[in-house]
C-alpha cells in the first residue's frame, strides 16, 4: 500500500502500533496536541535536534529505511551522550515522497525503536509529512542530568585529549559504497566500514560514566570529524589543541579500506565524519586512572592523542616527527 492510500490519520495509527503503548514517565504519548512527560525531580532538562536528509546523510541505493531510522536516532542519542546525560523522550518528524511504500515507513519506526530501546528511550509523538522529493527525517531527543553537564567550552590549557573508540571507519564506510567497483576485500572487511556509517552505536554509558567522573572538562560527539569538532572545542573553551597523528586509534577494517582505495587512512581519522565516538578532555593525572575506569565500567578503549594548550585557538596536527601536518577541514554544511 502507498501512503496516499493510507491518508495521514491512518499512518498515525499505524505508528502507534509500531511504536507500542505509553511508559512510565509518558502521562500522554503520541495522539494528542502534545506529549505529556514527567521528569525527575532536581534534575537538568538536555534537549537537541538533527535532521538526517536524502543525498546529504544518506543515500537510498545505500541505506534502507530501518538504517534511516536507526541513524536519525543515534545522531541525537550520541549528543545526549556528549553532554554526559540520559536520553528519554523522542519527538520524531518524517517527511516522505507520498507513493512510498507503507511498508518503508514502518521499517523507519522500526529503525527508530531498535536504536531507541538499548537506552530506554521512548517515542512519544512527532509529526508526518509529504516530501517533493527525498526523505526528511528530525528527532528531537529530551534527556535528564542531575550533575553538571559537561560542555565544549571547558578545556584546560594542560588537558590530556582523548577519544573513545577508534576514528575514520564510517568515512572508509561511506567511500566502499560510494566506490565505482567494489573494493576487492573480505565481505567482513567491507561490513564493518559499512555498517558503522549505516548504523553508527552512540557512546551514551560512557557518556554517562564520564559525566560524574573527577578530571573530566570538556566532552563532545565526533559528528564532522575530529578536525572539524576538536576545533569547536579549542575554539569555545579559547584554547588551541595538539594531536599527534601517530597516535589515532585505526581499525584494520579502516587500514584496509583506505588502501584499497588509495586513501590516507590517518586523514579519514582525522577529517572523516560521523564516527559519534565522544571526545573529552580531562587533567594529565587522573588521565590514566580514568581510562582503566572507563574501559572497566563500558570496555570502551580510551586513547590519548593530544592536549590541550594555552594561546590561539585552533588544532595542530603532528607528525611522528613533531612536525606540523596539513590536513583537510571535516565536514562543514555550509561551506564558502
Amino acid at each position: 500500500m502507498r501512503l496516499h492510500r493510507l491518508g495521514e490519520r491512518g499512518l498515525i495509527r499505524r505508528i502507534r502500533r509500531t511504536i507500542g503503548s505509553p511508559t512510565p514517565g509518558v502521562r500522554v504519548g503520541i495522539g494528542d496536541d502534545a506529549a505529556v512527560l514527567e521528569l525527575t525531580p532536581g534534575a537538568y532538562l538536555l534537549a537537541t535536534t538533527d535532521l538526517v536528509i536524502e543525498d546529504v546523510h544518506f543515500r537510498r541505493r545505500a541505506a534502507g529505511p530501518a538504517d534511516i531510522g536507526w541513524k536519525a536516532m543515534a545522531v541525537n542519542l550520541s549528543d545526549i551522550a556528549a553532554m554526559g546525560g540520559t536520553p528519554l523522550f523522542a519527538l520524531v518528524a518524517l517527511a516522505c515522497p507520498e507513493k512510498t511504500d507503507v511498508e518503508e515507513v514502518d521499517r523507519f519506526y522500526e529503525g527508530l525503536a531498535d536504536a531507541a530501546r538499548p537506552h530506554g528511550v521512548r517515542i512519544v509523538g512527532g509529526d508526518t509529512s509529504t516530501s517533493p522529493a527525498g526523505w526528511i527525517a528530525n528527532v528531537t531527543l529530551l534527556g535528564e542530568m542531575t550533575g553538571r553537564p559537561r560542555l565544549r567550552s571547558d578545556a584546560r590549557a594542560g588537558d590530556r585529549i582523548a577519544v573513545l573508540g577508534d576514528l575514520g571507519r564510517s568515512a572508509a564506510g561511506l567511500a566502499a559504497l560510494e566506490a565505482e567497483a567494489r573494493p576487492p576485500l573480505p565481505d567482513e572487511v567491507l561490513a564493518d566500514v559499512t555498517r558503522a556509517h549505516l548504523r553508527p552505536v552512540a557512546r551514551v554509558a560512557e557518556g554517562k560514566w564520564l559525566g560524574v567522573a573527577d578530571g573530566v572538562h570538556a566532552m563532545i560527539d565526533l559528528s564532522d570529524g575530529l578536525a572539524t569538532d576538536l576545533g569547536h572545542v579549542a575554539c569555545e573553551s579559547g584554547v588551541a589543541a595538539r594531536v599527534e597523528l601517530a597516535r589515532l586509534p585505526v581499525a584494520p577494517s579502516t587500514r584496509a579500506v583506505a588502501g584499497a582505495l588509495g586513501l590516507d587512512p590517518l586523514e579519514l581519522a582525522a577529517t572523516g565524519g560521523e564516527d559519534y565516538e565522544l571526545l573529552f578532555t580531562a587533567e594529565a593525572g587522573p588521565m590514566g586512572d580514568l581510562a582503566a575506569g572507563l574501559a572497566s565500567a563500558t570496555g570502551a578503549p580510551v586513547t590519548v592523542i593530544g592536549e590541550i594548550t594555552a594561546g590561539d585557538t585552533g588544532v595542530t596536527f603532528l607528525d611522528a616527527a613533531g612536525r606540523v601536518v596539513e590536513l583537510g577541514s571535516g565536514f562543514e554544511h555550509f561551506r564558502g
